[in-house]
């Protein structure tokens, strides 16, 4: 007999099961093209403490939210690199689906002594901050 983990509700308690919303979740999709992060480049960024969020609309219906991440060498060795794009995708996946627009594509770019290493609270601040600044803008 396997035992539930012990986050999951214990059901014979009479603890109610977690409400599911019923609005259709947002995938995001990875981008892995260079084309992709080409086309990003050229349009919208705006900068903030821990990363560089870089964003365009794709204009073609498909309602999807796309990311790409990366990291430079300049901030630090592939331990480095890999911690710090682990962090963005973290990130991403929890404030991207609610503060990105549909159908666009965004790049977060990872910033040399500051994505690895400050706490995540405020990753995802500036994130929820870079998204409000490029959806304002129009």
């Amino acid at each position: 007999m396997t035992k539930a983990p012990p986050e999951a509700p214990d059901s014979k308690a009479g603890n109610p099961l977690p409400a599911v919303s019923s609005c259709p979740p947002v995938t995001l999709e990875v981008l892995r093209k260079r084309a992709d992060f080409l086309a990003a480049a050229r349009a919208r960024r705006q900068g903030a403490k821990t990363m560089m969020v870089q964003g365009r609309d794709r204009r073609d219906g498909d309602p999807g939210i796309r990311v790409g991440f990366t990291c430079s060498k300049k901030v630090g060795n592939a331990v480095a690199r890999n911690r710090a794009k682990r962090r963005l995708r973290a990130v991403a996946r929890e404030i991207v689906p609610a503060g990105g627009q549909p159908g666009w594509d965004y790049v977060l770019i990872g910033r040399a002594g500051e994505t690895g290493e400050r706490p995540f609270d405020d990753l995802r601040h500036d994130l929820a901050f870079a998204l409000g600044r490029l959806r304002a803008r129009g």
